[in-house]
């Protein structure tokens, strides 16, 4: 294939992922207009990337890291959004791998684009670490954000599997709210550090969707 057919190849795949719901949003069934795509997830999660390397101050090649979030979510273009609740982490790890693969092995670049892919799957270099606390953290204040819209009424949640997580059930049955609780959740499941988990308790105890700037 000509390089020009390489290029259009390669962006109409990605361009899957605007038209792709995320679905968490689906399975907690949000009541909104417009609901978030696997792509404003991208924008929103290399934006959060910024902004923590910025106040926080983190020594990570923030290049690097905006890289790896363009292309993290790259195999769910051919495999869809699946959920921890859907299946097991190996097994979306070895869809995932594989579908990142046919998808980059058209590029000429295709091999170092699949490296910095599967070190970020690994959590193990700093940039790759940052990149994956900013990936859990964007959702959590999306999942704010629709709270504080009314967007999800926890009475309504038939057919919700994720309802039926024991650790889900002890957190609601505190009287938290929707989002308090999904916050409190990817807490407890993800290795925030304490920056991370500051901005999270932040979001938890003020209305963030009203702020301005300056």
């Amino acid at each position: 294939m000509s390089k020009e057919q390489n290029v259009v190849n390669y962006y109409v795949v990605c361009n899957r992922l605007k038209n792709v719901i995320r679905t968490g949003w689906k399975a907690w069934k949000v009541q909104r207009e417009r609901i978030e795509s696997v792509a404003e997830h991208i924008f929103g999660v290399q934006m959060l990337a910024i902004a923590m390397k910025s106040e926080y101050q983190y020594d990570v090649d923030i290049l690097k890291v905006i890289y790896m979030l363009a292309i993290h979510e790259l195999g769910e273009t051919i495999i869809g959004d699946l959920t921890q609740f859907q299946i097991s982490k190996e097994e979306k790890e070895t869809l995932e791998h594989e579908a990142v693969h046919r998808i980059l092995s058209g590029l000429l670049d295709g091999n170092q684009i699949e490296e910095l892919f599967l070190e970020f799957d690994a959590h193990r270099t700093k940039e790759a670490m940052f990149a994956y606390q900013c990936d859990k953290l964007e959702c959590d204040l999306q999942c704010k954000l629709y709270d504080e819209e009314n967007c999800v009424d926890l009475d309504k949640q038939e057919g919700n599997a994720i309802m039926n997580h024991k650790t889900v059930q002890e957190l609601l049955k505190t009287g938290a709210s929707w989002s308090t609780m999904w916050l409190q959740f990817d807490q407890q499941t993800y290795p925030y550090d304490e920056n991370f988990r500051a901005v999270s308790n932040y979001a938890m105890s003020k209305k963030i969707g009203e702020k301005k700037l300056k």
